[in-house]
């Protein structure tokens, strides 16, 4: 008898404190609306367009269907274009470009919302992002998940993780990977072909993934190949995902040895022999045959004084002619000029050429310790078309731009419209629909990420309204920071943050977390 006349105090209580509020609710004014008419609605799911009206109210989405505008709501006609969830970006590093341009552009610009960021083992603490968005806000949603590389420089110092951690090692960075998950990291990532990282055993790799996945978290990776040892890292990952049993995906998948090209589809059938096994594994890419990294990178053996691997390197995994020194602090002179040109110009080979670009940026470092900014980059040809296009077309592939906003590679400022203006419309590769779903539901289903990547009601107003017909990148090598065509209006958490190709001077972006 006690027991009912508990709960029914406890039901008095509720019912008394939800009445009060609700009055004072009642006293507060309503929140604005907005209404997007005349549109064809593709909500994110793959499902054919649809025509509709998308109400908000505030930072959600409250209605879709037929709707008729209400007194002093703000209407916006859609003229008939696409209004599609606002893009996710499952691989990105515009964050550190957001402190001294929070509005943008180059993310808003191809119609991404949301960037998740901590990609290729390097990552900021949870805090410290938590902290800058406050200080700063800006205009983009971020998540973030937590770096192997950063923790290992935490722990073992910045120049010493240039070998295997010990045990105690190990146990250290366990712990603060689990205090970086319990604060809301969307997971583990790995980026094993960088020297922060690439001499870390399996079993560390392991035993840090199983952490993450004892938090039901996911795990990504820059695999620890892309070139001579892909079969080796492909193996890893699978491996990794059977062991721990946790979602595992691989980042920007390609085929970067000129042996393995034209072969896309075979690896893609050892992911979906895998798949069958039980394995959670999927992919994200973007769609160019050219990556942006170190020159160091493309010595496999990590022996950049080797005039045999430098050679291996120029045969094999690049072309000297259509790989463009996109960043050199050392010699400007150098900067937008291939590999093959500047070999010329010094009357050398270019494997030649290679290994004294190494070492000049090597001693720059040196020299200038104090340097900000990028010393060398290269944009290398390391792929060919028909590869991108059949991991594209992968269904358990999702888009991503691996870009930033310092210039040289224009995915950064064009992927998504890449994407959109040329594998849709172009080369018919996929339809509008499934593009979509590929930057907006599947991406937020591979991170994990919950209330945004679809038009529903209940859901984040990150919205993306962009003409089909005229919709592409304009940005390339020589021009790396041209804005993109077709998209005219974007907003995140249902305030508009560009139209018209500029930004709005609105910062609605959050820190989004698992």
């Amino acid at each position: 008898m006690k027991t009912k006349w508990v709960h029914f105090f406890s039901f008095l209580f509720v019912l008394t404190g939800s009445l009060e509020l609700a009055a004072q609710n009642k006293n507060q004014p309503p929140e604005k609306t907005q209404l997007i008419t005349h549109v064809q609605l593709i909500d994110g799911t793959g499902k054919p367009a649809i025509p509709a009206s998308v109400r908000i109210s505030g930072k959600k989405i409250v209605q879709i269907g037929t709707l008729t505008p209400v007194k002093g709501e703000e209407i916006i006609d859609g003229q008939g274009w696409i209004l599609a969830p606002g893009f996710i970006d499952s691989h990105s590093h515009h964050f550190g470009d957001l402190d001294t341009h929070p509005e943008a552009i180059p993310t808003n610009n191809q119609g991404i919302t949301t960037i998740i960021i901590g990609q290729d083992g390097e990552s900021f603490p949870m805090d410290t992002i938590a902290a800058r968005m406050k200080f700063q806000p800006i205009a983009m949603n971020v998540g973030t998940y937590t770096g192997q590389s950063s923790l290992r420089e935490e722990v073992m110092g910045e120049k010493n993780v240039y070998r295997q951690a010990s045990q105690l090692e190990i146990d250290k960075m366990k712990i603060i990977l689990k205090r970086e998950l319990k604060k809301g990291s969307l997971g583990l990532s790995t980026g094993l072909e960088y020297e922060q990282a690439f001499f870390s055993s399996k079993d560390e790799v392991i035993q840090l993934a199983k952490v993450a996945a004892a938090e039901k978290t996911r795990y990504m990776s820059h695999i620890r190949s892309e070139d001579i040892r892909m079969t080796d890292a492909i193996d890893e990952i699978i491996e990794l995902g059977r062991v721990t049993k946790m979602p595992v995906q691989i980042s920007h998948i390609k085929l970067a040895k000129k042996d393995d090209w034209g072969t896309a589809k075979l690896l893609i059938a050892k992911l979906e022999k895998a798949r069958a096994e039980g394995i959670n594994i999927t992919a994200d890419v973007y769609p160019y045959t050219y990556w942006n990294s170190t020159l160091r990178v493309l010595f496999p053996t990590r022996d950049y004084s080797n005039p045999v691997s430098a050679e291996f390197a120029v045969n094999h995994t690049f072309d000297a002619n259509e790989s463009y020194l996109v960043k050199y602090a050392p010699v400007e002179a150098y900067r937008g000029k291939t590999i093959a040109a500047i070999a010329a110009m010094r009357n050398e080979k270019p494997s030649t050429t290679l290994m004294a670009l190494i070492a000049i940026a090597s001693d720059f470092k040196e020299k200038n310790p104090n340097f900000k900014g990028t010393v060398e980059a290269i944009a290398a040809k390391s792929m060919i078309e028909k590869d991108v296009a059949a991991f594209i077309a992968w269904p358990n592939a999702n888009i991503c731009s691996d870009g930033n906003n310092t210039g040289g590679h224009p995915r950064g400022q064009g992927a998504f419209t890449r994407v959109l203006g040329k594998y849709v419309r172009e080369d018919k590769i996929i339809s509008l629909e499934n593009a979509i779903y590929k930057m907006t539901g599947l991406s937020a289903k591979h991170l994990g990420i919950k209330d945004r990547g679809v038009i529903a009601v209940g859901n984040y107003a990150d919205l993306v309204l962009f003409n089909p017909a005229t919709v592409k990148d304009n940005a390339t090598i020589q021009d790396s920071r041209a804005l993109s065509s077709g998209i005219e209006m974007v907003w995140i958490n249902g305030q508009v943050t560009y139209k018209n190709q500029k930004a709005t001077g609105n910062y609605p972006g959050v820190f989004i977390k698992r």
